[in-house]
């Protein structure tokens, strides 16, 4: 069976030529004699891996240099109560805005620590755009400023980050890391899972700033401790060693397609011709508001339940798969991360005109 296209939210599809790389070095890796999934974390060889590894996304992502990278586990969910506990050591008060599941955990994580204060919603329409900020509601006391750049189930994006003065903003970066140039410098941390544009599932980077390292609440556990991991280079225990060793094949292509800049114009243009048909469509249609819509995760929907079902049963026997859309939104979602060639963006447009003409 050739491999289909795979279009889901997490954990998503890895570019092939790296799964190819990876399949070639799985019993052996270079001349060590052992798979990397079977190196001691503490080898030279596995060393020499990691520090490869951060090199490469530092590059990449032009990380500054009063910034640490961490490769830790428990998945961008564990950030929800890791950045709390690490960051609630003045005010213990938070400014947040809610834009969908992710900030809503954020919140009741947040909540057992301290105060939330949520500066703005869009729960009002489902979420469906970023909400527009009043400055006033702001509170310069707060320990922190808490966003989510790109929402995975809705597929809103940020297009402008908040202005948040000497209160450090944080993000959650799961769903867009790696598909855009970003300046870090807007950041005191930002963190992803690596399901979705980074490696398998099991990985979760941290880049944060040196300032915001050591002044966690008494009460956090070691593990959940920045500094920790800080001290001792993300090997306090056993890291996600294969993990890391696929995110390190994923930084690599990313350089040798010419850095982020480049892998933007690809997502971008994914993206238009995608929101181009939805837009000229008379049976399918976006669920995002033009300003917001992500180059991630578009969300769309035909209006019938039934319509939908038969859609998403039909993509899957032409290799269009894992298309079904989430409860909140319904329909179908296409996730076109980085992984996912123009290619597969372009069969799934002339299978939705073959099936709105032959449904309609």
């Amino acid at each position: 069976m050739s491999r289909v296209y795979n279009f889901s939210a997490g954990p998503a599809a890895l570019p092939e030529e790296v799964l190819k790389k990876a399949a070639e070095e799985l019993p052996e890796y270079r001349d060590t004699g052992m798979s990397v999934m079977e190196m001691s974390h503490r080898s030279a060889e596995f060393i020499e891996i990691f520090n490869e590894t951060e090199s490469l996304l530092r590059e990449i992502m032009n990380i500054p240099e009063n910034y640490k990278v961490l490769f830790l586990q428990g998945g961008a969910s564990s950030q929800f109560a890791m950045v709390p506990m690490n960051l609630f050591n003045k005010s213990k008060k938070c400014d947040l805005i809610h834009t969908g599941n992710w900030t809503k955990k954020a919140i009741s994580e947040a909540k057992r620590y301290g105060r939330v204060n949520i500066v703005a919603s869009s729960e009002d329409r489902n979420f469906s755009y970023i909400p527009e900020l009043d400055k006033s509601k702001f509170d310069s006391e707060a320990d922190y400023f808490y966003i989510c750049t790109n929402n995975t189930i809705y597929g809103t994006r940020y297009r402008e980050l908040p202005h948040t003065g000497d209160v450090p903003l944080v993000a959650d970066m799961s769903s867009n890391i790696l598909s855009e140039p970003v300046d870090l410098n807007r950041f005191g941390i930002i963190f992803a899972g690596a399901q979705k544009n980074i490696g398998p599932a099991g990985l979760t980077i941290v880049i944060i700033r040196d300032d915001l390292i050591g002044n966690a609440m008494d009460i956090t556990p070691t593990m959940f401790n920045y500094k920790t991991h800080a001290d001792n280079n993300s090997m306090f225990n056993t890291p996600p060693t294969y993990c890391i060793y696929i995110a390190k094949l994923v930084f690599e292509m990313i350089k040798k397609k010419g850095g982020l800049a480049e892998i933007e114009k690809i997502n971008s243009y994914k993206a238009e011709l995608l929101y181009d048909h939805l837009d000229n469509s008379k049976m399918f249609k976006s669920t995002v508001e033009k300003k917001y819509r992500s180059l991630m995760n578009i969300p769309f929907i035909t209006g019938s339940d039934e319509l939908d079902a038969k859609f998403i049963k039909e993509a899957a026997q032409e290799g269009l798969v894992t298309l079904k859309g989430h409860r909140s939104v319904g329909g179908m979602r296409a996730s076109i991360y980085n992984a996912m060639p123009v290619e597969g963006v372009q069969k799934l447009i002339e299978f939705m005109k073959t099936f709105e003409k032959e449904n309609s």
